[in-house]
């Protein structure tokens, strides 16, 4: 089991202005294994993503990656976790404007000390930017600044990927195409994906499905 969540709450607010968001939430991934999570607004999808993600404590619980304890990490700790282990595509893909493509791409991995040209040059092909590398972000269309976003986060080939929406901003077409690039090259990394969706078409593509409900996993 890579990622392991056992029991965790999250509260937001003081006082009477107190929201329970997560009520003891528990799920398990394996490694090369996808899972979808699905829920509305507000039920706390993008809220458990942030804290397995080290983005965020969570009030009590458990949250395990690959045997590490990650709500007792210090903020150096977590720092190193999301650059060694977690791979995060937000829906509003985070390009640094100032950097070519190859430069966006190849960020992540240079950070974690994993940096390969060659496979770089691979996930540029395969998500069909071999012909926008020397270009910046805001030279590109929507989907092919997530496809940059995706290509960013599987050069570390990190273990989890956790996908907030990826496809949200995206027409039909366009986030099909983004959604084949980037379970094709998860498969091929066996990395474990967990999307947070709420799309029922995207959510079908993954292995498993969880659906949250007012802070509890739903039956």
């Amino acid at each position: 089991m890579l990622l392991d969540v056992e029991n965790v709450t999250k509260t937001f607010g003081a006082a009477e202005e107190r929201i329970e968001v997560l009520r003891g939430v528990s799920l398990s991934l394996d490694a090369g294994e996808t899972l979808a999570l699905t829920g509305e607004s507000g039920s706390g999808k993008s809220t458990l993503l942030h804290l397995i993600g080290g983005l965020d404590h969570p009030d009590s619980g458990s949250i395990r990656l690959d045997g590490t304890e990650v709500t007792t990490l210090d903020d150096a700790g977590r720092a190193r976790l999301r650059r060694d282990q977690v791979g995060v595509v937000f829906q509003q893909f985070n390009l640094i404007p100032s950097l070519r493509v190859a430069d966006n791409i190849s960020f992540q991995a240079r950070l974690a000390g994993r940096s390969d040209p060659d496979w770089n040059a691979t996930l540029a092909g395969r998500l069909g930017l071999s012909s926008q590398l020397s270009k910046y972000p805001e030279q590109l269309s929507g989907g092919q600044q997530q496809r940059v976003a995706i290509g960013r986060t599987l050069a570390a080939k990190p273990p989890l990927i956790l996908a907030d929406e990826p496809t949200g901003n995206l027409d039909e077409a366009t986030a099909d195409a983004v959604l084949d690039a980037m379970l094709t090259l998860v498969r091929e990394t066996r990395s474990a994906l967990l999307i947070v969706t709420h799309s029922g078409h995207v959510a079908a593509r993954m292995d498993r499905q969880i659906h949250l409900a007012k802070g509890r996993i739903a039956s």
